[in-house]
């Protein structure tokens, strides 16, 4: 489960395997699934990972 974390009023949401951010929840739910899966980060996920 993506941990969330709040920024400036704002909604994160962190994979616990890789440490991305990302502003929806499912798509960090993507991320960490694929990375637990794979061990490995897909670029199609990753792509839409933001700098907190």
């Amino acid at each position: 489960m993506p941990k969330k974390l709040t920024r400036n009023s704002k909604a994160y949401y962190i994979c616990e395997e890789c440490g991305f951010a990302y502003k929806g929840k499912v798509t960090a739910r993507k991320c960490e699934s694929w990375c637990r899966k794979y061990k490995s980060c897909n670029v199609e996920i990753t792509k839409h990972a933001v700098e907190i």
